[in-house]
Formats: C-alpha cells, sequence, structure tokens
C-alpha cells in the first residue's frame, strides 16, 4: 500500500510499503518528513511531478535506508511528489513524469521485461538503436554469426557496440593517416606514446589504466587499524606514486549539463579509484567550453542566439558548474584548478562555435607504489561489483558519444545520459580505501564502471583470462529491464573488482560497514571466454570469445586534405585602448571566475595547500592548484591546465605548443621536486574529426605536442580524446574548435614555498621574461575575439631549449625564496596580467615602464598573449638570471596608489584598480544573479571589495607543536555514510596528544561500538545520506530511533567530564537531536543558506568572550576560516542572550557571512561551555598552509585554532 505525507510547503512524500503501518511508525515518518500523516488512499484533487514509476530514485534509496535505520523496516520506495506548476514545466522526462493525482498505483508497474532478442539484420538494428556501427564493424558482426553458426543476440551486438565503440576503443587515434595523398608513419597514439618513451623520467605506469601514476615522495597513512570494525588511528609511511587523468564529458553535458557535468567528475574519480590494485583520489579539476551565455547585450562580437538543440548556453554553465561542484562536494573532491571559454564565429565562410560543448573534470590522487600494477586473475578467482542498483539510464552512451550531437533522436540521446549518486560513489570509495589502506592489499584487478556499464567493466576486468557472470546476481532497482538493460546501463556509480575467494569476506564486511553495496556477480576462467548468463531463465545474453567479443575490425583508415582557412586579422585604432580593455576584461575567459568557485568545496580533505582563490579579497586567480599528500610534511602535488584553441585554428601545431606553454607557467609558480622533469602531462583532445581538413589539422597538432613535450625533456602517459566535436541542427552544422587540454601534474616539493598572483608593496622589482621567444601578434588573443575576428597571424613558441632553462631558471629562484609574487600572462595578454596582480589586495598599484617594447604599437603590446611571466623578485635575481642568459626586463615597482600606470611610446596610461577590478568582477555578477538570486549576487557584488581578512592572534601565540606523550584520553569521530571529513578532523585531534578512533554508525547501530570508554565525540562534516530530508535530518534519524545508538549516546552526554563538538555536518547533527538546548521549549534548527545554494568561502570568525572549554582562551580573536555548506544558517528563536555563543561572523553582511545566521553566529555552545556546534571548518584550517591568507612574516606550525584541541585534552585530563 501507498502512505501519503504532506509538509508545509505541499509537497507529497508517498511511501510504498508490502503492509500497514502501525500508529508508532506512522509517528516516525512524521518526524521525518517534517509532515502530517494523509488518512487518504488517493490525492485526486491536482496534478504532481514526481518521479517516473520505473526508476527508483537515489534519493528514495537513501530514505528508505534513514527508515530502515529508525527501524521501520520492508518500506520498498519513498518518493517526494511536487504540486505541478508552471515553473517545473521544463522537467527531465528521462527523470520525472507527470501524475494526474496520486493514488495507489503509483508505483505499479505492469511492463514486463523485453525478452532476449536474436538479431535478423545487424544494419537495421544499428540505425534503430543509434549504435554508431560502421559498415565494416557491422560486416564483421555477420560473419561472426557465420562463423559461430548462429544468430547473434541483442545483448552481443549492443555489447559489441560499447566496448568497440571510438569513445572507448580509441579507433582514429589508433588508425592510419593518410593526409595530402602521404601515409604517416606514425599512429597519433604512438606519436603520444613516444614521449613517455623518450621521457620516462618518474612514470611509474603509463597507457595500463585509465591513469597513469608517476614516482611520489615517500609519504605518511594516517588510518584506523582496521577497516572493518571501529579502530583507533595509526600512523605508516610508505612509497607513493602520484596519479593524473583528465575526463571529458563533451556529449551528456550538451544534452543533460547536470548529471553529464556529475557523472563527468564521478567517472575520473572512479578511474583514478580503479588505478593499479586501488588508488585513491586527492582533488578535482574542471573545464567548461561553450557557446556564448548572452548575459549582457552590449557586448558587439555577441551575434544572434540559435535555436539550440538542447539547453542553453547559460543553462549548460550554469547547471554544468552545478552538477560538477555538487558531486565533488557530496563526495568529498575538492575542485583547486579550473577554466571556461566562450567562442562563436560566423565570419571568414566558417560556422564555428562550442555549441556541442566542452566538459573536463580532471583529478590527480596517490596510491602505494607497491600496489600501481594490476596482477593477473586466476581460475576461479571471484568477481565483484561494488554500488548501487541497475536502472534504464546511461544506454548506449559509449556508441552515442563517439558521434556528433543531434545525429541520433533526442529519446536516444537523453537515454545515453548517466545520472548522479555521488554518495554512493564515496560509500564504495571508502570500501576500496579500507584494502588500499590495509597492510596487504588483497585486490587482484580493479575496474570503474563507465561508458559500456557492466559489459566494458567486467569484460575487460577478465581480458586476459576469461569470465562467466551471473547476471542474476545484479541488483535490480527497475524489475522491468531486459537482459540488454542490465548488463549495459551506466547507472549508479559502482567499482567491478576480482579477489579471491579467501578473501570475499574482509572485502563484504568492510563494505557492510560502509553501507556498500557489494555483490558476488562472476568467476574467472581460464579458456578466455566471456559468458554472461541467466541460471534462473536458462539463457545466455553473451556467449562469446574474449578475441571475438573485442573485435578484429580493420583498422581505422584517416584520408584528408590539408584545407587553410584564412581567417580575417583584426582592425584596431590605440584610441580604443580603454574600449578594448573593457571588453577584453567581460569575456568569460579572461573575467573573474567567483560565480565558479563560490560554490565548490575547495578545502575538504585537509589538504589543500593552494587554491583558486588570493589575497586579502580572496579573488580566484591562482591557476595553480597544490594538494599536500599527508598532513605531516611538506610534499605535495602541483596541478595546472592550459588551451588556446583560437591559435590552434589559425595553427594547429602552434596551439599545441601554446597549450603546453600555458600549463608550465601556470605550474612554475610551485616549487618542483627536479624542476620541469617533475612535470607529466594529461592530453584531451577535442575536435571533429571528419570533416574537410580537420584529421590533417588533428595530426599536425598531434604531431607538434609530442615533438614540443619531448624537447622539454617531459612525457604524456594520459589522455583522452572525443573526435565528434560537431552539432547537428535541422538547417546547418555548427563545428566546435578543435581544441586540445593540456592538464599538468608534479611533485611539489615544499608547499610552502608556492608563488601567488598578487604584487606585494615591498621594494622588490617587478620583471618581465618573454618565454615565447618570438614576435608579438593579437590573432587567437582575446581582443581579436572581442572584434569578431580571429586572425592570420599568430604567437608560437620557437625555442623549447630555452623555455626548459627559463622554467629551471625561476624554480631554483622560488626555492631560494627570492620570488615573492608572479603570474602567467595568457587570456588578455600583459595588461590583464599586470591588473590581475593588483586585485587581490586593497590599495595595491605598479609604476610600470614598456618603452623597451618601441617597436610594437601600445594595442599590440597590452593584448598579446605571448607566453610570459611577470613577476616580483629580489634584485639578486638579476644574478641568477644573467648568469643563464635569460632575456629579462626590470619593467617597474609597486606602490600602494591603487592605480596601475603603464608608460609604451612616451604615452602614460592611467587604470584605477578598483575600477578595472568591478568591470572584472561584473561577468561574475551577471552569471551569479542565475545561481544566487538577484539579491545575493548583487550583496556579494558590492561587498567582495568592502571585505578584507583581517586578524587578531591570541597574545603569545607561538604558532609550535608541543610535544607531548600519548595522553589516556580517547576521542572517537563518529562519521555517517556520507561524511568526508573525518581524518583532517582526527589528524588535528591526534596531533594534540589524543587517541582518536573511528566510529561509523553501523557500529553503533549493531552495538559494535557504545562510546562507553570514550570522552571526547566530534560529529565530522559532509553530505550524511546525501542530505535527503534535510541536512542530518537522517543521521539524528539514526540516533533517536535506534536503541543502541541512542543508548550509548544518551549515555555519553549524561556523564559530566565528557566534551562533543559537532562541525558542519555534526553541527546541523547536534542541532537537530536538540543537544545544546535541553531546557529551550524552542530549539535552534539549521535552515539553507540566503542564497539557497552550497557556498564556499576563507572567511573569519571572531572569538567573543565565553566560557567554553576549547575557545575560552582564544576570546578576543580574529581568525581566518575555511566555511563549506549549503544548510548553515543558525534559525536562534529567542533573544541574542538566551545562548552562548562563542564565534560570530567577521562581517554581518554576506558573502562574508555565507549563510544569514541570527546574530552572525558561527559557533555555538552548551551553556557550561562542555558541548560546542559551529558550521566553519576548525580542522581545514589547521595548518599555516591550510590558509590561502595568512599574516605576513609569521613560519608557524600550526594555526591558533588547534589551541582548541589542545585545550580539549588538557581539560579531559585534569577531568578524567
Amino acid at each position: 500500500m501507498v502512505l501519503f505525507f504532506k509538509d508545509k510547503n505541499e509537497l507529497i512524500y508517498a511511501v510504498d510499503s508490502p503492509k500497514d503501518l502501525d500508529s508508532k511508525s506512522i509517528s516516525k515518518l512524521e518526524w521525518l518528513f517534517v509532515g502530517k500523516y494523509i488518512d487518504n488512499n488517493q490525492i485526486s484533487s491536482k496534478k504532481f511531478l514526481g518521479p517516473k514509476k520505473t526508476m527508483i530514485t537515489p534519493w528514495s534509496t537513501n530514505a528508505v535506508e534513514i527508515a530502515q535505520n529508525m527501524a521501520i523496516n520492508g518500506l520498498l520506495r519513498i518518493e517526494v511528489f511536487k504540486p505541478f506548476c508552471e515553473s517545473l514545466k521544463s522537467f527531465d522526462p528521462m527523470l520525472f513524469e507527470l501524475y494526474d493525482g496520486l493514488n495507489q498505483d503509483i508505483f505499479k508497474n505492469n511492463i514486463l521485461p523485453n525478452p532476449l532478442l536474436e538479431i535478423d539484420d545487424i544494419n537495421d538494428y544499428n540505425e534503430k538503436e543509434g549504435l554508431a556501427l560502421s559498415n565494416k564493424e557491422i560486416n564483421y558482426l555477420e560473419n561472426l554469426s557465420i562463423k559461430i553458426n548462429r544468430k547473434l543476440t541483442d545483448s552481443e551486438v549492443f555489447g559489441f557496440s560499447q566496448v568497440n565503440s571510438e569513445h572507448c576503443r580509441h579507433k582514429i587515434f589508433n588508425g592510419k593517416f593518410i593526409i595530402d595523398g602521404e601515409e604517416k608513419e606514425d599512429s597519433l597514439f604512438k606519436l603520444i606514446k613516444k614521449t613517455s618513451l623518450i621521457n620516462p623520467n618518474e612514470i611509474v605506469s603509463a597507457y595500463k589504466d585509465n591513469v597513469a601514476f608517476v614516482k611520489g615522495p615517500n609519504i605518511e597513512q594516517f588510518a584506523p587499524s582496521k577497516a572493518d570494525i571501529p579502530s583507533f588511528y595509526e600512523k605508516t609511511t610508505f612509497e607513493s606514486v602520484i596519479s593524473l587523468k583528465a575526463e571529458t564529458h563533451n556529449f551528456p553535458t550538451t544534452v543533460e549539463p547536470f548529471n553529464g557535468a556529475a557523472t563527468g567528475s564521478g567517472g575520473e574519480i572512479r578511474d583514478r579509484l580503479a588505478g593499479g590494485k586501488g588508488s585513491l583520489p586527492l582533488a578535482g579539476t574542471a573545464v567548461y567550453m561553450t557557446a556564448y551565455p548572452r548575459i549582457d547585450s552590449k557586448k558587439s562580437w555577441v551575434g544572434k542566439k540559435r535555436e539550440w538543440l538542447y539547453q542553453t548556453p547559460l543553462d549548460i554553465l550554469i547547471k554544468a558548474s552545478n552538477g560538477a561542484s555538487d558531486f565533488g562536494n557530496k563526495f568529498g573532491q575538492p575542485l583547486i584548478c579550473g577554466s571556461i571559454f566562450t567562442f562563436e564565429h560566423n565570419d571568414d565562410n566558417v560556422l564555428l562555435g562550442y555549441d556541442k560543448v566542452i566538459m573536463l573534470a580532471g583529478g590527480i590522487g596517490f596510491g602505494k607504489k607497491n600496489q600501481s600494477l594490476k596482477d593477473i586473475p586466476k581460475s576461479n578467482d571471484i568477481i565483484v561489483v561494488l554500488g548501487g542498483d541497475n536502472y534504464r539510464i546511461g544506454m548506449g552512451g559509449a556508441a552515442v558519444s563517439s558521434t556528433e550531437t543531434g545525429k541520433y533522436s533526442s529519446g536516444i540521446e537523453l537515454n545515453a545520459v548517466q545520472r548522479s549518486n555521488p554518495e554512493m560513489q564515496k560509500r564504495v570509495a571508502n570500501a576500496i580505501r579500507g584494502f588500499v589502506e590495509a597492510e596487504t592489499n588483497p585486490i587482484i584487478s580493479i575496474h570503474d564502471h563507465g561508458a559500456g556499464g557492466h559489459l566494458n567493466c567486467l569484460s575487460e576486468l577478465v581480458e586476459e583470462t576469461g569470465g562467466t557472470i551471473n547476471l542474476d546476481n545484479l541488483p535490480l532497482g527497475d524489475k522491468t529491464l531486459s537482459f540488454k538493460e542490465i548488463i549495459g546501463n551506466e547507472s549508479q556509480e559502482r567499482m567491478g573488482l576480482i579477489i579471491s575467494e579467501k578473501d570475499y569476506e574482509t572485502l563484504k564486511n568492510i563494505a557492510d560497514r560502509e553501507k556498500a553495496p557489494c555483490y558476488k556477480v562472476g568467476m574467472v576462467r581460464s579458456d578466455k571466454k566471456f559468458i554472461i548468463q541467466s541460471k534462473l531463465s536458462t539463457k545466455n545474453p553473451i556467449d562469446l570469445s574474449l578475441s571475438d567479443f573485442f573485435g578484429n575490425s580493420p583498422q581505422t583508415i584517416m584520408k584528408d586534405s590539408s584545407l587553410k582557412i584564412k581567417f580575417s586579422k583584426p582592425d584596431y585604432n590605440s584610441s580604443e585602448i580603454i574600449n578594448y580593455l573593457n571588453n577584453v576584461l567581460t569575456l568569460e575567459s579572461v573575467a573573474c571566475k567567483d560565480w565558479l568557485t563560490n560554490k565548490v568545496d575547495r578545502c575538504v580533505t585537509g589538504k589543500v595547500a593552494k587554491q583558486q582563490c588570493t589575497g586579502s579579497l580572496q579573488l580566484p586567480l591562482n591557476n595553480c592548484g597544490v594538494m599536500a599528500l599527508d598532513y605531516s610534511g611538506i610534499k605535495g602535488v602541483a596541478t595546472s591546465i592550459g588551451h588556446s584553441p583560437l591559435v590552434a585554428l589559425i595553427d594547429p601545431s602552434a596551439g599545441s605548443r601554446n597549450a603546453i606553454g600555458k600549463a608550465l607557467t601556470n605550474i612554475i609558480w610551485a616549487p618542483l621536486e627536479k624542476g620541469l622533469k617533475s612535470v607529466t602531462l594529461s592530453a584531451n583532445w577535442m575536435w571533429p574529426c571528419k570533416n574537410p581538413g580537420e584529421d590533417s589539422r588533428l595530426y599536425k597538432a598531434v604531431e607538434a605536442c609530442s615533438s614540443f613535450a619531448i624537447d622539454l625533456g617531459i612525457n604524456i602517459p594520459t589522455g583522452k580524446d572525443s573526435l565528434s566535436m560537431k552539432q547537428k541542427y535541422k538547417d546547418k552544422e555548427v563545428v566546435s574548435p578543435g581544441t586540445v587540454i593540456i592538464s599538468a601534474a608534479a611533485n611539489c616539493d615544499n608547499i610552502n614555498k608556492i608563488i601567488e598572483p598578487g604584487f606585494i608593496n615591498n621594494n622588490d622589482p617587478i620583471y618581465y621574461i618573454d618565454v615565447s621567444n618570438n614576435s608579438k601578434e593579437l590573432g587567437g588573443s582575446a581582443l581579436a575575439q572581442t572584434l569578431s575576428k580571429i586572425g592570420s597571424k599568430t604567437i608560437d613558441i620557437i625555442d623549447p631549449n630555452y623555455f626548459k632553462k627559463t622554467f629551471n631558471v625561476i624554480q631554483n629562484l622560488i626555492k631560494k625564496d627570492y620570488v615573492t609574487s608572479g603570474h602567467d600572462i595568457s587570456s588578455g595578454g600583459l595588461i590583464t596580467s599586470l591588473l590581475e596582480m593588483c586585485f587581490p589586495n586593497n590599495m595595491i598599484g605598479a609604476e610600470i615602464d614598456l618603452s623597451f617594447y618601441e617597436e610594437y604599437d601600445t594595442v599590440t603590446t597590452f593584448f598579446s598573449e605571448n607566453i610570459g611571466i611577470i613577476f616580483q623578485a629580489k634584485p639578486v635575481a638579476e644574478h641568477e638570471l644573467n648568469r643563464n642568459k635569460i632575456n629579462f626586463k626590470k619593467i617597474g615597482n609597486v606602490n600602494n596608489s591603487g592605480v596601475l600606470t603603464i608608460l609604451h611610446n612616451k604615452n602614460q596610461n592611467k587604470f584605477n584598480i578598483n575600477h578595472y577590478r568591478d568591470i572584472w568582477f561584473k561577468n561574475s555578477y551577471l552569471m551569479d544573479i542565475h545561481q544566487s538570486g538577484k539579491i545575493k549576487a548583487k550583496e556579494r557584488f558590492e561587498n567582495y571589495k568592502v571585505q578584507p581578512l583581517k586578524y587578531h592572534f591570541p597574545k603569545n601565540f607561538k604558532g609550535l607543536i608541543k610535544k607531548v606523550n600519548k595522553s589516556s584520553v580517547k576521542a572517537a569521530v563518529i562519521r555517517e555514510k556520507g561524511s568526508n571529513s573525518e581524518r583532517e578532523m582526527a589528524y588535528a585531534m591526534s596531533l594534540a596528544g589524543l587517541n582518536v578512533k573511528d566510529v561509523h554508525m553501523t557500529d553503533l547501530i549493531s552495538g559494535r561500538e557504545n562510546l562507553e570508554d570514550i570522552d571526547f565525540i566530534v560529529a565530522v562534516g559532509g553530505f550524511s545520506n546525501s542530505d535527503v530530508l534535510g541536512s542530518a535530518k537522517g543521521w539524528a534519524g539514526s540516533f533517536l530511533y535506534n536503541e543502541k545508538a541512542k543508548k550509548s549516546l544518551m549515555n555519553f552526554y549524561k556523564r559530566e567530564n565528557t566534551l562533543s563538538l559537532g562541525v558542519c555536518n555534526g553541527c546541523q547533527l547536534f542541532i537537530e537531536l536538540g543537544l545544546l538546548h535541553t531546557d529551550h521549549n524552542q530549539k535552534p534548527s539549521m535552515s539553507h543558506n540566503d542564497s539557497k545554494k552550497f557556498e564556499c568561502i576563507f572567511t573569519s570568525v571572531e572569538i567573543q568572550k565565553n566560557n567554553s572549554v576549547m575557545f575560552e582562551n582564544l576570546s578576543g580573536s580574529k581568525l581566518g576560516i575555511w566555511s563549506a555548506h549549503g544548510e548553515g544558517k543558525f534559525i536562534l528563536p529567542y533573544s541574542e542572550n538566551k545562548y552562548n555563543i562563542i564565534g560570530k561572523y567577521g562581517y554581518s553582511q554576506y558573502p562574508a557571512n555565507p549563510n544569514g545566521s541570527n546574530y552572525d553566529t558561527a559557533i555555538l555552545s552548551n551553556q557550561d561551555g562542555r558541548h560546542i556546534a559551529m558550521m566553519p571548518h576548525l580542522e581545514r584550517s589547521t595548518f599555516q598552509w591550510n590558509w590561502p591568507f595568512y599574516p605576513e612574516n609569521r613560519k608557524d606550525q600550526v594555526s591558533p585554532w588547534f589551541l582548541a584541541f589542545e585545550n580539549a585534552k588538557i581539560w579531559l585530563e585534569k577531568n578524567k
């Protein structure tokens, strides 16, 4: 039966139960939904929008689990339905459907699964299903059918199309190129592989996995001693490898931006999880390239909008960045580096634009060197799938992604898009983490589930041996799926792995503890056959030799002729420099990216050493992201991005060199262990192949990329290609510019010495180096773009040896502490870089003399984008530069005028920093309107420059870690599924001398843990239960309605010698449980941020005079702290004097107060000061390198927040 509940917002919660629920269960559900039970078996008064009846949503899965934890057992499904209104008209028909009233049949489904089909006409089936099989592949399958003397099944034909798609098999990159009648000696893939053969450098694994590994330093592992039971954290050391990966999700993001970008981010994380025998993700990157979003009608270079195929460019930019951000935020991966580029061109007899968008999700991670290579499975090893149920989503994504968008019907294309469930992926990742961190990892081989679903994952797992899969053991979320749909769908977040039978029980115990679904689905064979069978139906949907399944079709041959498009050059007038600058600063590629960075977590893990934002105003100007590899040392891994698509339109070879040059002049500011030799690249190729001239251009671009990397002495051991970058409309085709995106990664040997792009008002001069060593041109520049031109001549890097030498000299200067600030020259040219160096702090200006460039006019001097750098350095650096024959120019000095003055060709130009910073920020404001709303977007625009970070440290704070003997005090970090902040919290506590235990909610519910010997509990941040039914609501239900968990918690709070701390999601838990204000009739509550979205900011908190155990001796301090949450607004129903407010945000206004809390509350305590709830993350602000803006001239081992944990330890030892 279906029971209905209604909340105050008229939302209907429908509960599918196999039996009547008693009044106690109904009462629990009323608490859970904050709604009333409707004693009626139907609601017929209006229309509702709800999920498709055939697909149980991830939301429902979490809601049912929450109910189970509250001892409401047996529920089949819980879904939420919204009253239908005009604002809901543009719903996604793949996810939702319209209901004419709600009744007992809303979950009933009479559809039967399609039977297993034998295919008579493969060509017809190919067209009907949109499988993108070539004529040669169809012939191959027809001959295979004759060879095995039977018709192929629909599963076999569909499976072949997925695992042999361009997306999965990279047939063009492995193909033969014949250009202008000349057969090229090397394939594209061979050209890329050459870089690693000639420059192996630090490579450990290349082209073996979907991720590359390079040697890393010895680092400290901080982890629980056991992963399957509650246990104390311990420290060990291991030899590490660094992982690099970049994934593109272009087609899905074009069609359904939120889920397309979210699953792109999820897929990239899974690629890193599946490296070797398992490895761990650290941080993500993102790139978005679309047509113009048309947020400002004053942009003269933006033409008439098209009738967009699926979504507008504005929708794509907002939704895609929301999706990628949401996945990383909920999974617990910080996004620390990124880029955006928008472009259209309708001139020179070509129609260009990123109508088929580019969405790149990249990332860095680490693993153990002794686990970096997979083993070969043996016969009778078992095949396991971790993760969620199967649904009819993500069908045929591998094939459809391999063709131009718009070729197939919208139904086929929408059906191919995956759906996102980051919290499920987090559970799976935690289970894998348990094995990776073990002394011995029993995983034999592991593979991510991505394109092609089970078909691709499981077949590649057993590619060297063979295997049998029992289809009946794969979990079904939709019982109407056919065999083909069960094995081919790409839904949920799953991993496949092989393990020996004797180790399965351990895996299952870890998975159960982490609430990660775990299924034994098959067994390894030794005859190289791949069989998927249903024992219940005695049918074999797939029964083929692996060699037949993977195909032996002929090598792809690409024939093309060189075709040179002469793009017209921009006309300009030097008297228009101010207008040109105003326009360039509003291009999405140049303008402020705050609208992207303010909604993505840039601090989770507590290992972020450098992210996008810098200076006292925390503006997104850093182009180099850096993560610490552990909490104890100075070693880290740096990453950056580079691309140059407009240069590539003029000259594809120059485009590749410039893309590498940009990535390298971004990463140069992190001190790298071996300088340039430490760098490893990923090259992601997005190209409109099979269009006239484009295959020739691609070959030139890849050839140049390979040669330049080889000449620089570096390698490209990983990458991805997406070679169908064209969008078809009814009356036209729009080709996306051929684009290579370079991602760089390298070992950083001192995370405390990273240089940032903000001028410092000291006596250090400003220097300029043009590392391109080439003439200045405007072709391919941002200025040309704003003039609706591309250009006929473009910039290039002509001397790789000079580039290499310059890079390494600058590295040495950084390591010697000679360099104090620095920035690359890229989009917008030298003028933009100089302005940006003045932006991140108030009252900064500079006097610049560019008279040495007298051969160029001022427009070219200001706006050409020759790869180069500007930096401040101590004058002693000049000796090193001269000694190495680096052609540098001393161009000026910094001052406090707030004006940038530039002298060129005897003309002096003055640029007021406040004025141009607002122009630069305005584009972000206009974008932010579409995600934060008009009011909050305007407040952010008005306040960002008047809320500089200011601090007041405690008196006598030395910043030292006191040597402590291990205390007898025991603490527990309590986490729920979806928590993502336990490690940084546990480490900060351990550093203070506490013995810290890892406790999962499953431990408390099962009785494995009862907290009897625990003195201090901390509930940590994250997205418990994916915030289903509200932040921490489900977590609170697990305590309130589970006897063992509730008893453990209440007994803990009865003791008067205990302390507790709830941070972020843990704070929401404490408030939901009413733990701090037991005597109040009206309890505090937590609500959504005023912006109604996730907010991440490094802000400040002022500690009030207080009596709390942890913060009393911090009274009067004003400290920087990370804040990252979506529901962080304290609703305090009584007057301020009724509350023990410990900390308030440093500014009352948004965005420094990110949520609008009553009384600016950031930290709250109970009356006696023992129990604390706070939204900002002190545990992610433990070290000086955690702070993106720290007081000058301090060299602290820890920040003042560390005192809170020391105070807790001291008090507990006294009161134990």
